[in-house]
């Protein structure tokens, strides 16, 4: 009988521990089934976030450039495209003057110095190579002045004057198209909108009455390109204004550097 009643307590303890074990697993089951869940739809509520965000911001691109084609097209092709065609040259010559100007700039400091090392050593030769070898006005200006030594201090320094200016011309080249670009490209927007307010008035007088669209609609188209003018030549004036600064600086160094040559030349020549 003891026996019959430990054996029945051993399978009740088993039953109960495989109960208890079964009811555990099927929670955490349940628990990871519920986490997985509750991942997919943050997950999912993420995304949807992301795309609702992401949404505007392509829209913003794409309305802004469609109202600018849409404007352009609105102000006129015929008298936008000029206005267009003169911010194009514009800048394609702004780009090449700063390319220009940058090649241009040279250290002077360093080019003196050995400038000034092979004339102290009568080695005019050597000199000249140096400057041959070295880009930019300056290194030419000491160039032409090396090349007429031997005739004498005052022709050395009409060279350097001389060709100074022809340094200084060749710095200034193509601004003067750059100007006249800010020039005509808001008188390309005025005469567009002189244009746009005839054909304005036309429209009123065929349609016999002051209507606010028809007023309204022509003055806008009128405007259009008057506005794309006026942007054009703020462009190009900002750049053209840079490049005055750069030319100055660079003509403010050719002047040093051309004095401190001739000082150097005037040491070395007097021993």
């Amino acid at each position: 009988m003891k026996k019959v009643c430990a054996y029945l307590s051993i399978m009740l303890l088993l039953t109960v521990f495989v109960s208890n074990v079964a009811f555990a697993a099927g929670e955490g089951a349940t628990a990871t089934t519920t986490t997985e869940a509750t991942v997919s739809e943050t997950t999912a509520t993420q995304a949807t976030v992301s795309e609702t965000t992401e949404a505007p911001a392509e829209a913003t691109k794409t309305s802004f450039h469609q109202m600018l084609k849409t404007k352009y097209i609105e102000g006129g092709v015929g008298w936008m495209t000029p206005v267009l065609i003169c911010l194009i040259l514009g800048l394609g010559l702004v780009i090449e003057r700063i390319i220009y100007l940058n090649l241009a700039t040279t250290n002077t400091n360093k080019l003196l110095a050995k400038v000034e090392e092979n004339v102290s050593n009568g080695n005019y030769e050597e000199a000249k190579n140096v400057c041959r070898n070295t880009r930019g006005p300056v290194a030419s200006i000491f160039y032409q002045g090396l090349d007429r030594v031997e005739n004498g201090l005052e022709d050395v320094e009409k060279s350097l004057t001389s060709y100074g200016g022809v340094q200084m011309a060749r710095l200034e080249s193509n601004m003067i198209w750059i100007s006249l670009f800010i020039a005509i490209a808001p008188s390309f927007g005025f005469l567009g909108t002189v244009v746009g307010m005839v054909q304005a008035f036309d429209d009123i007088e065929s349609a016999g009455d002051i209507s606010p669209t028809i007023v309204a609609g022509g003055m806008k188209v009128a405007l259009l390109t008057t506005v794309f003018g006026l942007i054009t030549a703020l462009i190009l004036q900002i750049c053209y204004n840079y490049l005055l600064s750069k030319i100055e600086s660079l003509v403010t160094t050719m002047e040093d550097a051309s004095i401190s040559f001739m000082d150097i030349l005037v040491k070395n020549i007097k021993k």
